[in-house]
Formats: structure tokens, C-alpha cells, sequence
């Protein structure tokens, strides 16, 4: 029997990176449609484009997950393996800020991973677009949308199935990918894949400075600003909770643009008064809803059919909606009514509820309410559209991310055309040629 070949790949987003580790029969054709997560490894630190101003720090950070992967692969199988780092919304940024200082990243990690004795074939920073595609792909894929291994034994593009959309909800960026009923008439937000035989033209984009983290940025840079003092009042955070940064800290990201006024050492007090209406008001702003009369779209006058399907929404959407327990199909109110319920509580009560994850802790009301708007507001889905997104981190026992469908589209395991049964001869060929030897014999 062929050895299971391997596959490994990076992803390194903005606030962490992780290694995949992908193993399927060599023995089957392309590959494909079994594809198997063996491991996900978690790499200690922060996102690489926080090693910034020390980069040989990025490629270091990466050698526990790869010493593990090395004992997962056999040594035999090595140096065959495909291996990939794929950068996503936190380098896009730093890119943006310092094109220089991206690449010496780039390159720290390129040369750490280059002294195992794997395939290395790059290590590049990923566009928007490919995020969001490679993330459809994943899901796709997995729930067998795409194609099925039929009772004949047979690979099958499955009759009468819908494919699914994909919410993407990073550190640093979200993205939307969907099939939509309607032709796209914005170019750069379309996408055309020809899957197993059949077309798919899909609606695609992603939206740099509206994931979590750059989100949650923005929204203190726009309270801070609003309040022209060194207090802030934060209507977000639990009712008790106090926490300082300096200006610098705060205006740190391409994504925050610090007054030319503010003193880049001037220490600011953040107190919550858990107000979920005034937080909502707060969120809104940060968004432009408004579109143009000739054509519909998303927020900030970004082209977006009207969505449609069935959604997985993964990564942010998932962790936040796991949390408050909302991940099992509740109607729109009933989200609505936790949130509100959770955003009511003060700083002693909600440690004392969940005292196991401080860290984050005081984030969980403002993230959950942006997580509403963006999807209600910003990408238009509503009361009747709600129960049509599914809140998931895996299917079938793989994680959803881009990373997958990364790997799959890299290494050629997406064939253009549907795989087909070959036979040498039609079976009544074969019946006619036995006998004919028979009756030769005899």
C-alpha cells in the first residue's frame, strides 16, 4: 500500500498564527474528497506582524509547532511534504504601513521553515479576496457541496444541493463569500471557480479594519475623540471596569488615525458603564450604511447583492456566540435578548460568573454587538435570513478557515473536470470476447 501523503500549512493572522497539519490517500486519485485535518498546532505569541521591529522573533515563534509536525510526518515523507504560510489582514496592514518591514518578516519566517526537511513553497501575504474564496472552498468542501463519494463508489457532483456561503470574522478583517442569485456587476468583488466540473461565479469580499480587534480600536478611538479628555467612558465594558493606555497604544494601526492634537505619552482612564443602548449608537458609527440609488450594497458603499443560502459563519462569529451559549440555531430575539442580558452585568458579577477567561472578558458585549450590526446592518441579513446562518468552528472533524481550501487549490487536488470510472470495455464486449475463447479452446 502508498504511504497517506501530508500537507502543512500556516496561517498567520493578526492577532496569532497556527500550523495545520493535512493528511489524504495517496493511492486515490487527485485526492480527493478525503482529505483529513491530523493536528492543529497553536504557535505561542502573537500574530507574526507583531515582530515588526524584531523579525528573526517570527520565524522562532514558529519552530515548536513545526519540531511537532515533525514527529507527526514520517521522516521518510519529509521532504514531499507541501508546506505553506499564508498571511492574512494584520500583515495586509503592516504592508500598508511599512512595505519594508513586512518583507524582513516574510523573510524570517521563509528562512525558519526552510531548515526543515520539508517541500517549502512560500510564504506570501494573502489578498482579501483569496481569504474569503479559499474559506467558501473549505466549507464547501467539507460539507460535501461540492462533491460526494456515492453508494456506486463513485465521486459524484451531488443533484439538487446548495452550496454554502462563508463568514469570516478575523482580527483585523471579515470577509463574506456567497452564490448569489443574481449576476455580480461589480468586477472586483467577483469570483469564478470551475469545481469538479461545474461552474461557480460567487460574490466575494473582505473589509480591511472591520475585524475584532481593529474594530474594538476604532470604536475607543472614536469615544476617545468624542470625549476630549484623558477619561473615557465606554458604554461597552461592564459596568466597574477600569483599565489605562496611552495614546500611542491606542493609535497604533493604520486602521485609527490619532488626532494632531493628542499627546502620543498621554496616559487615558477607560471606565465601562455597560450600557448596551449607548453602545449600539456607539457601533453604528463606525459604519456607513447609505447606499447609492443604482445598486445595493453592504456598508461603506461597497457593492453587495442581497445574500442568499444557507451561511457557515466561523472563527470571531463562532468564539464570541460559543461564549454566551448562541450557537444552536436561536431565533434573532433570543440572541437579542442575551446579549442585552449580558451586557447589563457589572465587572464583579461577570468575573464572578466567568472567572476563567479575564482576559477577554470586558471585550465579549462590545464584539457580540458589533457581530449583530455587521451582519444585520452591514451585510443585511434579518429576522427571516437569521436562522439561515450556522455559528460553527469545525465540520467533519476539520476546522473552518481558508487554510484547506488553500492547500487544496496548491496542490492541484481540485481537478477542473468530475472524476469518471474508466473501463477499458463495455461489459458486454468482455462477455462476447470470453466466449469466443471458450468456444476456441474447446
Amino acid at each position: 500500500p502508498v504511504p497517506p501523503q501530508y500537507g502543512l500549512v500556516f496561517d498567520a493572522g493578526s492577532t496569532h498564527t497556527s500550523l495545520y497539519i493535512y493528511r489524504w490517500p495517496a493511492d486515490k486519485e487527485n485526492g480527493t474528497g478525503i482529505v483529513s485535518q491530523v493536528e492543529a498546532c497553536s504557535v505561542a505569541g502573537p500574530g507574526i506582524s507583531s515582530y515588526a521591529d524584531e523579525p528573526a522573533g517570527a520565524g522562532a515563534s514558529l519552530k515548536p509547532c513545526l519540531d511537532k509536525a515533525m514527529k507527526i510526518v514520517p521522516a521518510e515523507q519529509q521532504r514531499e511534504t507541501p508546506t505553506y504560510l499564508g498571511a492574512t489582514a494584520g500583515m495586509r496592514l503592516l504592508r500598508e504601513e511599512n512595505g519594508t518591514k513586512a518583507q524582513q518578516v516574510l523573510a524570517e519566517v521563509a528562512k525558519a521553515i526552510g531548515e526543515y526537511p520539508v517541500h517549502f513553497r512560500g510564504a506570501r501575504i494573502l489578498t482579501g479576496s483569496e481569504e474569503g474564496s479559499f474559506g467558501w472552498i473549505t466549507v464547501n468542501y467539507l460539507l460535501e457541496t461540492l462533491l460526494k463519494f456515492s453508494f456506486a463508489e463513485q465521486w459524484e457532483h451531488p443533484q439538487d444541493t446548495e452550496v454554502l456561503g462563508a463568514l469570516d470574522l478575523g482580527g483585523a478583517s471579515t470577509q463574506i463569500t456567497f452564490q448569489p442569485g443574481v449576476p455580480v456587476q461589480d468586477r472586483n468583488t467577483s469570483v469564478f471557480f470551475r469545481l469538479y466540473g461545474t461552474n461557480y461565479s460567487l460574490y466575494s469580499h473582505s473589509y480591511l479594519c472591520y475585524g475584532q480587534s481593529q474594530a474594538l480600536k476604532m470604536l475607543l478611538a472614536a469615544l476617545h475623540q468624542a470625549s476630549s479628555s484623558a477619561q473615557i467612558s465606554h458604554p461597552c465594558y461592564p459596568r466597574g471596569y477600569r483599565e489605562s493606555l496611552t495614546v500611542a497604544e491606542l493609535y497604533d494601526s493604520p486602521c485609527v488615525r490619532a488626532p494632531s492634537s493628542a499627546s502620543p505619552g498621554l496616559v487615558l482612564t477607560v471606565t465601562g458603564t455597560g450600557e448596551p443602548g449607548a453602545c449600539g449608537t456607539a457601533i453604528q458609527s463606525l459604519f456607513n450604511f447609505s447606499c447609492g440609488a443604482e445598486r445595493p450594497c453592504g456598508f461603506n458603499g461597497v457593492y453587495q447583492p442581497p445574500v442568499r443560502g444557507q451561511f457557515f459563519a466561523f472563527a470571531g462569529f463562532y468564539y464570541t456566540f460559543h461564549f454566551l451559549n448562541l450557537t444552536r440555531q436561536q431565533s434573532l430575539s433570543e440572541v437579542n435578548t442575551t446579549v442585552q442580558s449580558f451586557c447589563r452585568r457589572n465587572w464583579t458579577e461577570v468575573r464572578a460568573l466567568f472567572p476563567q477567561d479575564l482576559k477577554h472578558l470586558h471585550t465579549y458585549c462590545s464584539v457580540a454587538i458589533y457581530i449583530l450590526t455587521l451582519l444585520l446592518d452591514g451585510y443585511k441579513f434579518n429576522e427571516h435570513t437569521w436562522s439561515n446562518i450556522h455559528f460553527s468552528k469545525q465540520a467533519a472533524n476539520t476546522d473552518i478557515g481558508w487554510t484547506l481550501g488553500f492547500m487544496l487549490n496548491f496542490t492541484n487536488m481540485i481537478p477542473a473536470e468530475p472524476l469518471r470510472h474508466v473501463k477499458g470495455h463495455q461489459p458486454g464486449l468482455w462477455a462476447g470476447a470470453v466466449s469466443f475463447l471458450v468456444l476456441a479452446i474447446v
